[in-house]
């Protein structure tokens, strides 16, 4: 079939299998034309696997560090007339390329809050790969069945103690938009932070530490966003910020586990890029179009692969002998000649350095009042933003015809399906 974009408010309900290949295969040749991790990982279990941040982790552990990779995710097959979620896509072309560069790849698809499959993912361990000497711990979901008593719990997007009215972009209508929300209420919170926090990275670290899977050395990372003052509002301080403070205050107890076997534990504080989860963010799209633009201007802007390129150079120095944070924070330095801390007061290891940049947020913040219906295209980047958008579900790459017959029936090999 001939497949086109169909874009309902912050989702597209088609993917393309072809230019999803073509998008993981342009992350797949940035990170093989980068120098060799030379202390990276080897065995690399990624929870959360198949799209933005967490697949961009697989494929820099695969091809910047010759690492075989299970990865862990839950996504939709396609069939002869309906196309695949994007994520499936996206590990399809994955499992093909590590094929072809000789570099084990498998993986799980189901629901990753389950007991089962960890107990699938253990047994893969212990059959191919012995143990693991990094896991990488990338869920987003709105909802989780929690594992030991059943419930279905539901996140939510709200403030904390107060209401608040975002500037937000209807990016359909191209339009401004304010949007009202009330504050979560306790249950809300709880809620959030048993969806979003560290209860379940915690559970596959102990689950994984039980079943003697976790080789000495072994490191664990999971993904955050701090962000600045304009979204700070709905994101660090509303109900989103409590899962991810819940992180900050689970990694504590990781480690200190993983201390005991040579290993570390940190939460990775990234930058904001266009995801599903973000755009479904009221003031997200109108911050990104706007921080975009001035990142681009400046020669800073980087997406999912570039940020995890920086990543695992402050997790392994695999560009330079020495330790990577301490290496790092002394080279460093931004346009005004300040250092830039890689490890924050928090302990949280922060690749998002140059969206913080002072200079960047200042001009992000004078440009904010400045934007209307009639300027958004001169003074963002929403154009940037909305192709960003596209590319998530396969469209709008280079190369790829889209006039095309194309089969959305795509085979995932070495996958175990537990849906």
């Amino acid at each position: 079939m001939v497949i086109k974009p169909r874009v309902r408010g912050f989702i597209c309900v088609t993917t393309h299998p072809t230019g999803c290949d073509a998008a993981v295969k342009q992350q797949i040749d940035y990170i093989s034309a980068r120098p060799k991790i030379v202390n990276g990982p080897k065995r690399v279990l990624v929870i959360g696997a198949s799209t933005g941040y967490g697949l961009a982790a697989r494929i820099t552990a695969a091809f910047g560090s010759n690492a075989a990779t299970l990865g862990v995710f839950f996504e939709k097959p396609g069939s002869e007339t309906k196309p695949g979620s994007a994520g499936w896509y996206n590990s399809a072309a994955f499992h093909k390329y590590a094929g072809q560069a000789g570099l084990y790849a498998k993986s799980v698809n189901g629901d990753a809050f389950s007991d089962e499959v960890k107990d699938q993912v253990i047994a893969l361990i212990k059959a191919d790969l012995g143990q693991v000497d990094q896991v990488v711990y990338s869920l987003a979901s709105p909802r989780r069945k929690h594992p030991k008593t059943g419930e279905v719990i539901n996140s939510t997007l709200k403030p904390i103690g107060a209401p608040i009215t975002l500037r937000g972009l209807d990016t359909d209508k191209v339009k401004l938009t304010e949007t009202h929300l009330e504050p979560a209420t306790d249950e809300e919170i709880a809620g959030t932070v048993a969806v979003m926090g560290g209860e379940d990275w915690q559970m596959w670290i102990d689950a994984l530490a039980a079943a003697g899977v976790l080789a000495d050395g072994c490191t664990t990372t999971a993904f955050t966003y701090v962000g600045e003052e304009i979204t700070q509002a709905i994101y660090w301080n509303g109900s989103i910020g409590a899962a991810k403070k819940d992180l900050d205050q689970k990694v504590l107890g990781l480690r200190e586990k993983l201390a005991a076997i040579g290993g570390d534990a940190r939460v990775s504080v990234l930058k904001a890029v266009v995801t599903q989860a973000s755009s479904a963010i009221p003031t997200m799209p109108l911050y990104l179009s706007l921080l975009f633009k001035v990142m681009k201007e400046k020669g800073t802007h980087e997406g999912c692969i570039e940020q995890l390129d920086v990543l695992y150079d402050i997790l392994y120095g695999g560009k330079a002998e020495g330790t990577a944070v301490e290496r790092l924070r002394h080279e460093l330095t931004d346009a005004d000649g300040r250092h830039i801390e890689l490890i924050d007061d928090a302990g949280r290891l922060r690749a998002d350095y140059k969206e913080m940049a002072p200079g960047v947020q200042a001009e992000v913040l004078e440009l904010w009042p400045q934007v209307t219906d009639e300027n958004l295209y001169e003074i963002s980047d929403l154009e940037g933003y909305k192709a960003d958008f596209l590319r998530l579900f396969g469209f709008g790459v280079e190369g790829v015809d889209y006039d095309a017959d194309v089969d959305p029936d795509v085979k995932i090999d070495n996958l175990v399906d537990m849906t």
